[in-house]
């Protein structure tokens, strides 16, 4: 299992439109996700022990960042039939078990993921109201293990800065994660 950091923020980027099938059994786009403020699109999985390690952060985030007109998606774009914990219904499983504030989607032909340029799980991307790429950081310091609870909240501080100017933090630091596990042609 590599472990892989995604680029830099590539300001003003604009966000990629997509239709994918959520674990709730609705259909989810850019359009029915975003906020009046913006929109954070995670790339995660259930598998990788880098998000396990933070889901519970990435929940609490996601929650408090919806009061200040973010929304939020999580997209898992990887092929399960190397990894049977990625399948639709694991996927399900976890996001009742976990109450996901945020719609759970699959992304099975990883056309999303390749058009987001994303790279590993956790890979956040996040948008202004006018759907500019704003923060493409980390959660926090946590790896495959939480960071200390008292660590700075990167992500929700950067999402929040662009829920209230439009404009994300010059300085990010990358996060890191397992590969996303792209299918073999």
């Amino acid at each position: 299992m590599a472990s892989l950091s995604p680029p830099v923020c590539d300001f003003g980027r604009p966000a990629i439109d997509f239709d994918l099938p959520g674990v709730d059994g609705r259909r989810h786009s850019l359009a029915s996700v975003r906020g009046p403020r913006g929109v954070l699109v995670m790339f995660i999985c259930n598998h990788c022990p880098y998000v396990k390690a933070v889901i519970d952060r990435i929940l609490r985030d996601t929650r408090e960042l919806a009061r200040f007109g973010i929304g939020s998606i999580a997209v898992m774009s990887n092929d399960p039939a190397d990894y049977p914990e990625d399948s639709w219904e694991h996927m399900v499983r976890l996001a009742r078990e976990l109450d996901f504030p945020f719609p759970y989607v699959l992304d099975a032909s990883q056309a999303v993921a390749k058009a987001y340029g994303a790279v590993c799980t956790p890979d956040f991307f996040g948008f202004n109201d006018k759907l500019e790429l704003q923060y493409r950081g980390r959660l926090d310091e946590s790896r495959k293990e939480a960071a200390a609870p008292d660590v700075r909240r990167e992500l929700f501080d950067a999402m929040k800065r662009v829920a209230e100017t439009g404009q994300g933090p010059m300085q990010q630091t990358p996060g890191i994660g397992c590969s996303i596990k792209w299918r073999t042609p």
